[in-house]
This record gives C-alpha cells, sequence and structure tokens, in this order.
C-alpha cells in the first residue's frame, strides 16, 4: 500500500502544481500537466480511483500528512490506533473529521519558528509570513540547484525550519515536476508539508539573473515559500499578489537596487502593500 499513498501524494502535487499554472502561468504547461494526472489517475486501482476523485470534488488537498499526532489539514487530534495506522501503511487511512486520506511524511522538514504571543500586537500584510532576516539581496549563485541551496540555508539558520537538507531536497524534486521561473525574472520555488507553523516568505535577488530552468530563463527575483498542507489554498493567493506587486518595473527597481537585508524588506512591503494584506 505504501507505493499507492505515495502515487497519491504525487498525483496531489501535480494537481496542485496545476492550480498554480492556472494561477500564473501562461497556460503552455497545461496540456502537459493534464495528461500526467489523467496518466497518473488511470494508473489506480478503480475504487481508490473512486474514492480520492470524490474527495477531489470537496476540495483540492485529498492527501493529509501527520503532526504531532493530528490531521495536518484539520487538525483533529487522531487516536493512537489510526496514527500507528497510518505510519504502518498496510491500508489507506482517512481522517474522521475531514475525511482526508492521510500520510506520513516523516522525511520532510519541519517548522520551528517562534509562535505569536496573545499579547503580541497584531501582523498584517507580508509581515504576517516574512522577515528582514529573510532577506537575501544581491546573492552570488551560479545556478538554480546554488541559489535555493543558499536561500534554503537562510531560512535554516533564521530558525523557520529543522532542516535545510530536507528542505533544498523538497524544493528541488518540485522544480523537477514544472519550473516555477515566470516573465519578468520571478521564481516561486517552494516546499509543500512543512507543517508546525505558518507559511514562511523567503526573497532573494539577483540582478544579473540565475538560470532556472532548461531553457536557460534567467530569475532575478526568487520567493521560495514554506507551505503547510492546511494553507495550500492561500499560497495560490500569496503568488498573485507578489506576481501583481512585482510585475510593476518601479517596484522591481527598488528591490533589486537594494543591498542590505533591511532595504530588501523595505522595497518588498512597499511594494506589496496594497496587492497582500
Amino acid at each position: 500500500m505504501k507505493h499507492i499513498i505515495n502515487q497519491l501524494t504525487q498525483l496531489q502535487e501535480l494537481i496542485l502544481t496545476r492550480d498554480e499554472h492556472r494561477t500564473t502561468g501562461d497556460g503552455s504547461h497545461l496540456d502537459t500537466l493534464n495528461a500526467s494526472i489523467d496518466s497518473m489517475t488511470n494508473e489506480l486501482p478503480v475504487n481508490i480511483r473512486g474514492l480520492f476523485n470524490r474527495l477531489y470534488q470537496r476540495d483540492h488537498t485529498v492527501m493529509s500528512p501527520l503532526h504531532d499526532g493530528c490531521c495536518a489539514v484539520c487538525g483533529m487530534r487522531l487516536p493512537i490506533g489510526l496514527v500507528q495506522a497510518v505510519r504502518q501503511a498496510l491500508a489507506l487511512q482517512s481522517c474522521p473529521s475531514c475525511a482526508r486520506l492521510l500520510c506520513d511524511e516523516e522525511d520532510a522538514p519541519r517548522w520551528t519558528g517562534e509562535k505569536p504571543s496573545r499579547t503580541d500586537p497584531r501582523k498584517t500584510g507580508i509581515s504576517r509570513f516574512s522577515a528582514p532576516s529573510l532577506m537575501l539581496p544581491r546573492m552570488a549563485a551560479a545556478n538554480k540547484q546554488d541559489a535555493i541551496r543558499q536561500i534554503a540555508e537562510l531560512i535554516h539558520s533564521a530558525g523557520f525550519v529543522d532542516s535545510a537538507d530536507k528542505l533544498i531536497q523538497g524544493v528541488l524534486e518540485r522544480e523537477a515536476i514544472l519550473s516555477t521561473v515566470m516573465e519578468d525574472g520571478l521564481a516561486f520555488p517552494h516546499l509543500r508539508g512543512v507543517e508546525g507553523g505558518g507559511l514562511t516568505l523567503a526573497v532573494a535577488t539577483s540582478p544579473d539573473g540565475i538560470p532556472f530552468d532548461d531553457e536557460g530563463t534567467l530569475a532575478r527575483f526568487i520567493f521560495l515559500v514554506t507551505i503547510p498542507t492546511a494553507v495550500s489554498a492561500f499560497y495560490l493567493r500569496l503568488m498573485s499578489g507578489l506576481t501583481a506587486a512585482f510585475f510593476k518595473e518601479a517596484n522591481r527597481d527598488l528591490a533589486l537596487a537594494a543591498t542590505t537585508p533591511e532595504e530588501l524588506w523595505k522595497a518588498l512591503t512597499k511594494a506589496t502593500r496594497y496587492t497582500i494584506k
């Protein structure tokens, strides 16, 4: 059954990748994504295919990883016996609350950022997801792999994930499905399933650009995001807001001119003040 669970997880990633491409892409890869999704769906056993399709009609997030004995999407505390059954992977298990199929993503990085205190002022805009410590202006990287490594290590050193290596591996595996580089030099490498906290955004710039796909498309603005499974849909809104902000040349120029994390943070907050609430 383990291989079926892996197949379902990969199928969900393809579906969410298609959702991303519909939101910010030019549609050029939709046929390829649709063909891959159809092929992988048809390879499933008939009963599991029917179950997946029924759940998919309700919500595109069908698979939910365990997190501290809970369903990562709805947060329900699961019985110990059910948690053990999910980890043994001898049969498909569903969350009793939201009905999503449960999986054990023990190889994924964990979010380790500080939880907000009830007495802390409420954050707004981009500060809900990022911080000056996650800015990397004018990075020196020869290729996509090196760029992702540097940003992942920054996120780890700032205390937001427990493993840079796991984050790097997961982001590169996602990039292998379909490159996230777009027009105007924007790239959105990311990893879903980083449970334990909130969505986290790190930003790097490269005035000269870094080759980010097989065609050598240059990325000058790299937005690396770690995404808890429960907010996969909200990530599309964040992508849309960042894209709208950085399609404006003035915002791109201001960010590229930044030489310190503080300057890049100021440029980011100014660019997104109307597009990300």
